[in-house]
């Protein structure tokens, strides 16, 4: 089966404006002048410090591209510090975790993603990607469908949905998901294949040769290999129907 993953990135502009005023008593406006005066530091701090956040989350997150794993958490690590609340820091501190296959640390990121801003379909989303990870396809199922809630038309969501469920050997559900996918985005080449898989797998090989004409039909040179050797298809290999599509 072919799963889907994907990390999220934002960035923030801060625009400070400042104003002044005039008062008539001399000693009154010495007062309020270094009172302005703190409070546009303070303000200047916080924009510096932002600014500051913002430059070492794209850092991050462009390490995070280029699949340097532990320098990205490490960056991550120290916008949180500077920025506890950053949920955007959190995920993708998550995701750094999930690609090195420590599941466990990027379940605790998503989970204070989440705690944060409970409505972030990426922090589900992603904890579902880490739990199927982890074997608990059941415990992912939750979180995709958390996800979905929020963003119904998430359709990374319900391809991975219905990969746990096949897993499961929840089978009509599964399609059902890969179904609800392809509704949402017909060229997703990713669905088809898996509808593939599941079909594979029940021995329905008229319907998984199908799906997988698809998925080959719009996206050539990768499902041909891949079909070749994945084992969902072992029960369809050997008829002809395979062989003459796989060569």
């Amino acid at each position: 089966m072919a799963f889907w993953s994907r990390f999220v990135a934002s960035g923030l502009t801060i625009i400070l404006i400042f104003g002044c005023s005039e008062r008539s008593e001399s000693i009154r406006q010495d007062s309020f002048i270094k009172m302005q005066e703190t409070n546009v530091d303070r303000l200047l701090n916080k924009a510096s410090e932002m600014k500051q956040v913002e430059d070492l989350f794209v850092q991050g997150n462009e390490l995070l591209t280029a699949n340097r794993y532990e320098d990205a958490i490490a960056v991550y690590d120290r916008v949180v510090m500077i920025s506890p609340e950053k949920t955007e820091a959190w995920i993708n501190r998550g995701n750094a975790h999930s690609a090195l296959q420590r599941y466990e640390q990027a379940l605790s990121s998503y989970d204070r993603a989440i705690s944060i801003q409970s409505k972030r379909d990426e922090a589900w989303y992603n904890r579902g990607n880490a739990l199927s990870g982890m074997g608990l396809d059941g415990e992912a199922i939750k979180s995709y469908d958390k996800a979905i809630a929020i963003k119904p038309n998430k359709y990374e969501a319900w391809i991975n949905r219905g990969i746990a469920l096949t897993k499961l050997q929840q089978y009509t559900h599964a399609l059902a998901s890969f179904d609800k996918a392809i509704a949402i985005e017909p060229d997703k080449h990713q669905a088809y294949y898996n509808k593939a898989c599941t079909y594979a797998l029940q021995k329905k090989t008229t319907a998984a040769i199908s799906n997988l004409q698809k998925a080959i039909k719009l996206f050539p040179g990768k499902y041909e290999k891949l079909a070749k050797t994945d084992p969902d298809f072992a029960k369809v290999r050997n008829t002809e129907q395979f062989r003459e599509l796989i060569h």
